[in-house]
């Protein structure tokens, strides 16, 4: 039997542009602040216990909102060239469709990058003066090891993860950690977060007479959103499949493989199987791969159109394309380039 669907919030469609009702974070104009008991009841999507946060630190949810913007983005980007392509509908409660509420490894990435993106968009309103409540990580000081000097201004993180961990985890909390799903969210949405920490940068500046470094002081700072986007997608491929046990008296997920090594709390977990995204479902949110565009010259890849297209049905095709050419330095400082009209070889999948 299958894993029965998972009513469980959901922070891209909370907040999404396309996630009605109107009264969505994403659709509420900017300038009109995120608190109090009426824009924060009428947001979809959030639980009784998110809604308490809304009201309590209203001025955090445009950070929340951006999140949204960010997984979106980030989200299609590292899946372009895949079967699922987190393409966004309109229909239902998830703004990805209802596979996200089956326990897939497509839902495991989600929640994983829902929770980085708040945690990011967070510590960056902390850094950048947007919120009362937090700035810069005060608590790097002194000197460092390699024997330069903790000054600047650190990325204050420590308070971006306590806000995600209190924002995302909630509503998974409330339905209690016994059941598969409330785990599976908890685990993924911790290996967001630490793929943000495991992947801290150090920046510096030299300071001394005609630009040498005899002093060097240096602050902490994430990693791009990019970065960190493309470790959850390492993390999606060697995703673990897990199913709810015991360990004792508690809960635990276990690898469905016993031959499979336990998860570590940075790895994926997933509970079900996904579906193959070949054909159209808009019932599920599914858009298939009918009509699009795919590497003919790879059979491998997985942008290749045999996996792309589930099969050997793509076919091939010219189309005119205009690109920058003759491009020229001009002194000083610019690029001027002439536009030249191509013509390509493309692939599509049939349809």
């Amino acid at each position: 039997m299958g894993n029965p669907p998972y009513r469980g919030n959901q922070l891209a469609c909370v907040v999404s542009p396309v996630c009605p009702p109107r009264s969505s974070l994403a659709r509420m104009p900017r300038s009109r602040p995120v608190s109090g008991a009426v824009p924060c009841g009428r947001l979809r999507g959030l639980s009784v216990g998110q809604v308490g946060v809304c009201r309590a630190r209203g001025e955090v949810m445009e950070s929340v909102r951006r999140a949204a913007e960010m997984v979106i983005e980030e989200c299609q980007h590292q899946f372009r060239n895949r079967r699922w392509n987190c393409s966004t509908t309109p229909r239902g409660v998830n703004i990805f469709g209802r596979v996200m509420s089956q326990g897939t490894r497509e839902a495991a990435f989600v929640h994983a990058l829902s929770s980085a993106a708040v945690a990011v968009a967070v510590t960056r309103g902390c850094s950048r003066g947007e919120l009362e409540r937090c700035g810069c990580d005060r608590k790097v000081r002194g000197v460092s090891p390699e024997g330069f000097q903790w000054s600047g201004c650190s990325d204050n993180l420590s308070y971006g993860v306590a806000f995600s961990q209190t924002f995302v985890d909630e509503p998974e909390r409330a339905k209690g950690l016994s059941l598969g799903r409330p785990l599976m969210n908890i685990h993924n949405n911790e290996a967001g977060r630490k793929a943000i920490l495991h992947n801290m940068q150090v920046e510096c500046k030299c300071h001394g007479v005609s630009g040498s470094c005899e002093l060097r002081t240096c602050w902490k700072v994430m990693p791009p959103f990019r970065r960190v986007g493309a470790v959850l997608k390492e993390r999606f491929d060697g995703a673990t499949e897990v199913r709810l046990s015991r360990v004792g008296s508690k809960p635990a997920l276990l690898p469905r493989d016993p031959q499979v090594k336990p998860p570590a709390a940075r790895d994926l977990v997933y509970l079900a199987a996904s579906p193959d995204f070949c054909r159209l479902d808009p019932d599920n949110g599914i858009p298939g791969t009918a009509g699009r565009r795919c590497n003919g010259t790879s059979r491998l890849a997985p942008d290749g159109c045999e996996l792309v297209c589930c099969g050997p049905g793509f076919r091939a095709g010219r189309a005119g394309v205009v690109q920058r050419c003759s491009c020229k330095f001009s002194w000083c400082c610019s690029v001027r380039c002439q536009q030249c009209k191509n013509t390509v070889l493309i692939h599509t999948c049939k349809e």
